[in-house]
């Protein structure tokens, strides 16, 4: 097998970060999904960027569409590289320059985004989302790529039957070669050797330029077409007998985890999912661990003081403290319990106060003896006095918005009135 390394100066990246994100309402009124904050100081989209640019790639287009004006602003501000060294880290909101269409799918994205392909003329091109939540090097997919010659490689992880429905799965060889996609379908096809799991792709992508640039062409003319990579442009290209490979992402090792740790990916693409994604933050032995410092997940500096956690008068149960929890800079807890909660920057929790099992955006407060459990709450959102929520899930269904689960979520700037009613002011 050929082993030679892809030379990354000649590797471009190509983020999608259109999608509206609507199983993360009201959460993505008024961002983009990737935009939406996490871990308390970060965006989903800081995720995907710092495997990038830990991996040593730094030649980065980011394709933006929905509601992207937040997204596009952290960019501009955060992601600065060195222009010097043909760095750079830039943001395409969607244009129509083929059309008087928006971007009709993931490869029609591409295809509208093509002049930036073919001004750098690079011999491979990196198409990834930036909704995911992983850490993955991804210098060692690309080499995976240049050793099997590949025209594409799809990056893939087992996943257990019952949830594979929900993903594009993809049906192998003993080489590794990919000859059939199956894209959310009900029966799945298992792996060869191992009953029960499937291979589902990542949605993440390497391809050879103009093996990706004929593909497009030919997809875009097509009506019956949803100019979608994992629906239409590989599984195209797969029965046109190009050498299409799935790379295992399980064997993706990372500088500085924990090698008995089993390799961590989620799709949070609903409530739950995200809320789950926030609790794996803050066990003992985090499966996402935010303090590698050998692969930092990057981000902006903040000009806020640190955390700041005052009182100690046990007597009337007011001490300020934070269990199992990630507390940003600039909060303040003051006479409050916090407990298997992640805070944003700016958070203030008052005397006598309880948050549990909760994510606080940013600027959030909580009023004195308020009660919080099981909750989203979004950015610059004030919970009153005495509010209890996540105890009664009827009473939550009527005031807030409720999953199926009883997770509550509140929205951006939500006004929440001391007899427990809620006005949510419109973006825009």
């Amino acid at each position: 097998m050929n082993t030679s390394r892809l030379d990354p100066s000649q590797v471009m990246v190509m983020i999608l970060a259109g999608g509206e994100g609507k199983r993360l309402h009201p959460l993505t009124f008024d961002r983009a999904k990737p935009a939406v904050p996490f871990g308390g100081r970060y965006r989903i989209i800081d995720i995907v960027l710092s495997n990038f640019v830990n991996s040593g790639l730094t030649r980065i287009k980011i394709l933006t569409q929905y509601k992207s004006a937040s997204l596009e602003e952290h960019i501009a501000r955060v992601w600065r590289l060195s222009p010097i060294l043909d760095q750079y880290i830039e943001a395409i909101p969607a244009q129509q320059r083929t059309g008087k269409s928006w971007f009709r799918g993931s490869a029609d994205a591409v295809y509208q985004c093509q002049h930036v392909i073919t001004d750098e003329q690079p011999e491979n091109v990196c198409i990834f989302g930036g909704d995911h939540v992983y850490k993955m090097n991804i210098r060692q997919m690309l080499d995976a790529h240049a050793a099997r010659r590949a025209d594409a490689t799809v990056a893939a992880i087992p996943v257990p039957k019952a949830e594979a429905r929900e993903f594009g799965v993809l049906e192998t060889d003993a080489d590794g070669r990919i000859v059939a996609f199956h894209e959310k379908v009900a029966d799945p096809p298992e792996m060869p050797g191992r009953p029960g799991f499937c291979l589902a792709s990542m949605g993440n992508y390497v391809f050879r330029t103009e093996a990706l640039m004929d593909a497009l062409y030919t997809d875009t003319g097509l009506e019956d077409s949803k100019h979608d990579f994992g629906h239409d442009i590989l599984p195209a290209m797969v029965k046109e007998g190009l050498a299409i490979f799935a790379y295992d992402y399980k064997t993706n090792t990372v500088p500085g985890e924990d090698p008995e740790q089993p390799a961590y990916w989620r799709d949070i693409g609903t409530l739950e999912a995200y809320w789950e994604a926030q609790m794996d933050l803050i066990s003992i032995h985090p499966a996402f661990n935010l303090y590698n410092q050998h692969w930092p997940i990057r981000t902006g500096a903040t000009h806020d003081p640190p955390a700041k956690f005052v009182f100690r008068d046990a007597a009337q149960a007011r001490v300020g403290i934070a269990t199992d929890s990630l507390v940003s800079h600039g909060c303040i807890i003051s006479g409050g319990r916090i407990h298997r909660s992640v805070l944003s920057v700016g958070c203030r929790i008052n005397s006598f106060s309880e948050v549990e099992e909760s994510v606080l955006f940013e600027k959030v407060q909580i009023g004195r003896h308020a009660k919080i459990r099981r909750c989203i709450i979004d950015k610059d959102v004030e919970i009153p006095a005495g509010m209890e929520i996540g105890y009664d899930t009827e009473a939550d269904r009527r005031r807030f918005f409720v999953t199926e689960t009883g997770l509550v979520v509140i929205p951006k700037r939500a006004k929440l009135l001391g007899d427990g009613s809620m006005r949510v002011v419109e973006p825009g």
